[in-house]
């Protein structure tokens, strides 16, 4: 008798190492299971098999490891096109593994790297929050978001230090307006001592990835400016469709 009564697919199987994954049943850098052990505990034949590793090495969540297999990849920074999938299939942007811890709330004055991308003059009050994401129980990145007069008037909840599972889906939602496109601006710089701290790194000099990004709703106002940062250890892995839609 299987494990799985009924006729499973590679789609249900790499959904099944997904949330081990994620939930930390199955550790960065463990082995997973071979071909053989997936075909046999799953009842399906090697092409199924093949079809649900190649789900999660596309995912980012796995890695081929000579001599070894394939093996779990580290914690990674899901893009926002993931992000936004997952919200509106759960109505949260953050999956299983993860967790939000909000650092800071509050107004500050817009900076050079702020202003003209939220198209305000610079010093001009936006409202930020600062949070902390970690993949189990792993800080990931630590992200900053600045919003608007207009963001902040239809969504108070904002304001608050709670997280809210998907801050700026609220925001087009309260506004009427989808999210249209997002522009990300990748760098790399040392991280401050404030970010050092967030994210468990205590080397003297830190190299992390900083990730711009600016969010635009439909009607092409700015429903967010993000600055994400990551530790160097944290891949920045990207999928993007390039096959126009007809």
């Amino acid at each position: 008798m299987t494990e799985m009564a009924r006729t499973v697919g590679y789609v249900d199987i790499a959904a099944h190492y997904r949330q081990q994954i994620q939930d930390g049943t199955l550790q960065p850098g463990e082995t997973m299971p071979s071909m053989r052990q997936v075909c046999e505990r799953f009842n399906v034949a090697q092409t199924t098999a093949n079809r649900a590793f190649r789900v999660l090495k596309q995912e980012g969540l796995t890695l081929p490891k000579a001599g070894v297999g394939t093996v779990v990849a580290g914690p990674i920074s899901n893009n926002i096109a993931n992000r936004v999938a997952l919200h509106a299939t759960t109505g949260s942007a953050l999956d299983g593994g993860e967790s939000s811890r909000i650092l800071e709330v509050g107004t500050v004055g817009a900076d050079e790297l702020i202003a003209p991308r939220l198209d305000v003059a610079p010093g001009t009050s936006v409202h930020v929050r600062r949070r902390v994401v970690s993949r189990g129980g792993i800080p990931v990145h630590v992200s900053s978001s600045y919003y608007p007069a207009y963001v902040i008037a239809v969504t108070p909840e904002l304001t608050e230090p709670v997280s809210t599972g998907g801050s700026r889906e609220l925001a087009a939602d309260r506004l009427g307006v989808a999210q249209d496109r997002v522009l990300e601006e990748i760098t790399s710089r040392l991280a401050t001592e404030a970010e050092k701290g967030a994210l468990g790194l205590t080397a003297k000099d830190v190299p992390v990835s900083q990730v711009i990004r600016t969010v635009y709703l439909a009607d092409d106002r700015v429903v967010e400016v993000a600055v994400k940062v990551t530790g160097g250890s944290t891949p920045l892995r990207y999928t993007m469709p390039l096959r126009q839609a007809h």
